[in-house]
């Protein structure tokens, strides 16, 4: 199947296009484009993969769904397009990133910088139907997702994983940790920001991390 993904990435992950469960889900997502509004656009559906080239890899950071109101989602786990209002967990990042490195906090929630840089921002479920959360889980994304953390894992050497609340811990379960850093907190929601995620400085312990492995620190 000729998916329109970046080429390091359609290299290592073409056999997962060839499974029966990836047509099925490939057949799903068209349909769903055909008869209702569906979030990101589909031109963005892997946005996260061309912004990040898997020769640059460096961090992976693990969401759930894609923003499922007007203009927010557009690829890239927890950012949201330029003039949509930052919504409250990538406030709460913010938080963190000023509080653990000093960061101004930005005036806008677009996170296309980070991947730029070699962050891998993947949601578990790459698309969602308008006003309506958690409508494209369970169609086969999630096994798509699977196997891309799968992959990098055997794959690379020296990857920051960023796993923020039991959902994405329970995603980086297959992570090889003897060749990764794997870095796990609250998730950054309001409802449990305060219960681990404020302070737990993985921006400051990613980049001393990546520094240790000789790579470039990240911008934040």
């Amino acid at each position: 199947m000729d998916v329109k993904i970046a080429e390091g990435w359609k290299d290592l992950l073409s056999e997962e296009f060839e499974k029966n469960y990836f047509k099925n889900l490939v057949a799903f997502v068209k349909d769903e484009y055909k008869h209702h509004k569906i979030y990101p656009p589909g031109k963005k559906i892997f946005a996260a993969f061309d912004f990040c080239s898997l020769k640059d890899l460096k961090v992976v950071i693990i969401g759930q769904d894609p923003y499922h109101g007007e203009g927010q989602a557009h690829g890239l786990c927890f950012s949201v397009a330029n003039d949509v209002r930052i919504p409250p967990s990538l406030q709460n990042i913010f938080k963190e990133l000023n509080t653990d490195v000093g960061k101004p906090i930005p005036t806008t929630g677009n996170l296309e910088s980070w991947a730029k840089q070699g962050i891998l921002m993947l949601n578990a479920t790459l698309t969602v139907r308008a006003n309506s959360p958690r409508s494209h889980q369970n169609k086969g994304w999630e096994q798509f997702t699977d196997a891309v953390i799968e992959k990098i894992s055997e794959e690379k050497e020296g990857v920051v994983f960023l796993l923020w609340g039991a959902y994405a811990q329970r995603k980086g379960a297959v992570i090889d940790r003897t060749k990764h850093l794997v870095l796990e907190s609250a998730h950054p929601s309001p409802f449990a920001a305060h219960r681990g995620f404020f302070g737990n400085r993985h921006f400051s312990q990613t980049n001393t991390y990546l520094k240790s492995k000789e790579k470039t620190p990240i911008v934040w």
